[in-house]
């Protein structure tokens, strides 16, 4: 008769759940002392590539490298997932002399993906390996090497891959992030590839829907004290006011940024106003222009603020680069 197991206690469930997150935090950390040149050849080698960069793995690394396909699909690196096994009965002819082959393996002897390796040498292709192994057979037989070991797995059998496949992601994560700013990739191309996404729907939208308006639009006008912008900016919770004259028409900006070079070239700040110190003409788009476009504009100026205005350049609202983001407050104009 088999003994029937007594449910864990929470304490001890809690225990379970931090060490696992000690260890695969643990694991991750340790590969950062092992970035070296390998890891520079490796994005070289991508960027340059005029084909695409073959993903390929299996069991649980062959999860991970479909993940990493992806993150770099969606960050503009084209790339694609080849199973080993359906490689070697005609899904080889997948791989182009032009491409690139990153292979998955934690012990790098994976017979599914080693007996691939010679078909793979005799395309030409160079062959990055992300391997728990240096040595294995898998490393011997590549021309980029990425030691992703782990101290330890955090299955207490020491069997599941628990922080060896957490190591892996993260260093597919550490490439897309290298790649995409090697690439200059913006978040209006991210709009590209995103169009269903919550940032894409944003950034899809014409300004004016998008834009603060009304009493949430910082505004002082030209004759204003400098404390009187200072108070704006603090109200309306902006680095920033705008500063319009009495018929709303846009005249000039005051910043953060104008704040310090007046700290630098003035002494005393109390008899200044806001047309002394403010920051005339500056740029702005009108409410009918999409969103992405003026994260294109800002990313473009880097600036962070921009007022949006009609043809006679009278105020119809503000945007912040964190409202196109999403990591502000964000609202739908009424």
């Amino acid at each position: 008769m088999t003994a029937q197991k007594r449910p864990l206690s929470h304490p001890k469930i809690l225990q379970l759940a931090r060490e696992v997150l000690a260890i695969e935090s643990e694991g991750i950390a340790n590969l950062i002392p092992k970035l070296d040149h390998n890891f520079v050849r490796a994005v070289q080698m991508i960027f340059q590539a005029k084909g695409r960069l073959i993903v390929t793995g299996v069991g649980k690394s062959g999860i991970v490298a479909r993940k990493i396909v992806a993150t770099l699909n969606s960050t503009g690196a084209p790339s694609l997932f080849l199973h080993p096994v359906e490689a070697m009965h005609g899904d080889l002819g997948m791989i182009s002399p032009q491409d690139v082959v990153l292979a998955l393996s934690n012990s790098g002897e994976t017979s599914e993906l080693t007996i691939l390796l010679p078909s793979i040498k005799r395309l030409g292709v160079p062959l990055i390996a992300l391997t728990g192994r240096v040595e294995s057979t898998l490393a011997s037989h590549s021309d980029v090497v990425i030691d992703v070991g782990v101290p330890r797995e955090a299955c207490p059998l020491g069997l599941a891959p628990t922080a060896s496949t957490t190591a892996a992601l993260a260093m597919g994560d550490a490439l897309a992030v290298a790649l995409l700013t090697q690439r200059g990739f913006k978040a209006s191309d991210f709009r590209r590839f995103h169009p269903g996404g919550s940032l894409g729907a944003r950034l899809s939208l014409a300004i004016g829907e998008v834009m603060l308006t009304g009493n949430r639009v910082p505004r002082v006008h030209p004759e204003d004290p400098l404390i009187s912008a200072l108070r704006e900016m603090d109200e309306k919770g902006f680095g920033a006011t705008l500063v319009v004259d009495g018929a709303g028409v846009l005249l000039g900006i005051f910043t953060d940024g104008d704040l310090r070079r007046c700290l630098r070239k003035f002494q005393h700040l109390q008899d200044k106003t806001v047309a002394q110190v403010m920051t005339p003409s500056p740029h702005a788009i009108g409410p009918e222009s999409l969103a992405s476009q003026a994260l294109e504009h800002m990313e473009h100026k880097a600036i962070t603020v921009l007022p949006v205005v009609d043809a006679k350049r009278v105020v119809l609202g503000i945007v912040h680069l964190h409202d196109l983001l999403g990591r502000g407050e964000f609202q739908f104009k009424a």
